[in-house]
């Protein structure tokens, strides 16, 4: 998308939450209407802070969405869809699903359907999104615990395993948009397609 069709778009402010963990995880950001809902997953990620590496759905309304649904029971193919066309009107909710296993559930919320500037970016959030595989909310809970406490027993063994560190109170504004530039800047549309690609394990 150039800067041109940008100015012409209409932009969406959107708030998402992460769902059953208190204090509340959330992000405030803006996409253009028009985005795809498998697009929109991309830009959830980038916000949120997950690493892309499970699968995930969209419930909107009585509908599921998803990627690859294998079936007409798993939903319908997300990149199919755009924002706009599925929700219109402010205050609406719609429910994102990442992660089967963890079930990480969060809520989104249109909170301005004509947002005033042309952009995609992350405004305010608050507080650090859950590790990977960590186990759900109860494993997430528990994981807290054991990395705050120098006595728990699994205190060393976790802190390795997420890197060392792990600030649940932490939320990086700036390198989430840096991400997002990013994004943007590598999804853009091209002058043509790739061409037939073999991929190696």
């Amino acid at each position: 998308m150039n800067g041109e069709e940008m100015r012409e778009e209409r932009f969406y402010q959107l708030k998402i939450r992460l769902l059953g963990i208190e204090p509340e995880i959330w992000r405030r950001f803006t996409v253009p209407a028009s985005i795809t809902l498998d697009r929109l997953h991309d830009v959830i990620q980038i916000v949120m802070g997950w690493n892309d590496s499970h699968l995930h759905g969209f419930t909107i309304g009585k509908k599921r969405y998803t990627e690859f649904p294998e079936s007409r029971q798993d939903g319908l193919v997300c990149g199919r869809y755009r924002l706009g066309d599925l929700i219109k009107k402010e205050g609406r909710t719609f429910r994102y699903l990442y992660d089967f296993g963890d079930g990480w559930e969060h809520e989104l919320t249109l909170e301005d359907s004509h947002f005033v500037e042309p952009v995609m970016l992350c405004f305010e959030g608050e507080r650090a999104c859950p590790p990977e595989d960590v186990g759900g909310v109860p494993g997430y809970y528990e994981f807290c615990r054991a990395v705050k406490d120098p006595a728990h027993e699994d205190h060393e063994e976790l802190l390795e395993w997420v890197g060392g560190k792990y600030d649940g109170e932490d939320f990086d504004r700036t390198g989430i948009n840096w991400m997002l530039l990013r994004y943007l800047r590598w999804s853009r549309d091209r002058h043509l397609d790739w061409g037939p690609i073999e991929w190696y394990e």
